[in-house]
């Protein structure tokens, strides 16, 4: 499945979810339309209202596409560690770089960085067949700093996109803060304008104020949430690599010894 459909399908679920929200009318209130309450909205709440929306969708999408990639990393690596294990074991390594270069481990992250560091050793054999050897440290040397560029990397790949629910998680109380002051301006503005306090003239601020409000909250705590369980997944990711990478090193200096 392409990612892209992926997150695509996340936002377009989301988009169907507020929409049937919006349109919904709850059984305790008699006459609550938000649709209305959102056409007697004025331009610049609407405007952060929109704001609210992108932000939600946003966030939909990024959790959505990087839940399936996280998914796949992990499936796709449960496969691919005994199977390269093996072909290490029994002294394959031109299969070993093989099997870590097919698209059916496209998403694994330890086939990313095992991969590195196989093609690496192998350069190396290379040039020492071909009389341009290095020392035994040298080539270790080499290995562990390309093992750790493809590490910083596919780390890297991993994280796209997470730092920006932490900035939504944050961000969005703040904007439906927004529209909740210019709801209560034009509360008081209703209030001056029919020269009394009476609940007819600061209704629709308020309701502007209460719905901005809600909206803020309601874009900000599916964020956060989904911010720190992706989070959680990566530090298990970068574990699982280090280990592996740790592994591989140990490998390659019984080999060279």
């Amino acid at each position: 499945m392409d990612v892209a459909k992926v997150q695509h399908f996340g936002r377009v679920a989301w988009a169907g979810f507020w929409i049937t929200a919006l349109g919904s009318t709850p059984a305790y209130a008699q006459e609550l339309d938000l649709i209305e309450m959102f056409g007697q909205m004025g331009v610049i709440a609407i405007g952060v209202a929109i704001v609210l929306f992108i932000m939600s969708f946003w966030s939909i999408g990024v959790a959505v596409e990087r839940i399936y990639t996280f998914n796949q990393a992990r499936s796709q690596s449960k496969v691919y560690a005994p199977r390269v294990a093996k072909h290490l074991k029994d002294g394959k390594l031109k299969e070993a770089i093989a099997l870590s270069s097919t698209k059916e481990f496209r998403y694994s992250h330890l086939a990313k960085v095992v991969s590195a560091g196989l093609q690496e050793y192998h350069f190396q054999q290379e040039a020492s067949a071909a009389g341009n050897a290095l020392g035994r440290e040298d080539v270790l040397d080499t290995v562990r700093r390309s093992i750790q560029r493809a590490t910083a990397l596919t780390a890297s790949d991993l994280k796209k996109g997470i730092n920006s629910l932490a900035t939504i998680g944050s961000t969005a109380p703040f904007v439906g803060l927004l529209g909740t002051v210019i709801g209560v301006i034009n509360a008081f503005a209703g209030i001056g304008a029919a020269g009394s306090a009476g609940i007819g003239a600061v209704s629709a601020g308020i309701s502007e104020a209460l719905i901005e409000t809600a909206l803020g909250l309601f874009v900000a705590i599916p964020a956060v949430w989904f911010y720190n369980y992706l989070t959680s997944r990566l530090e298990y990711f970068n574990v699982e690599m280090d280990n592996s990478t740790s592994e591989l090193v140990d490998y390659f200096i019984k080999k060279t010894s």
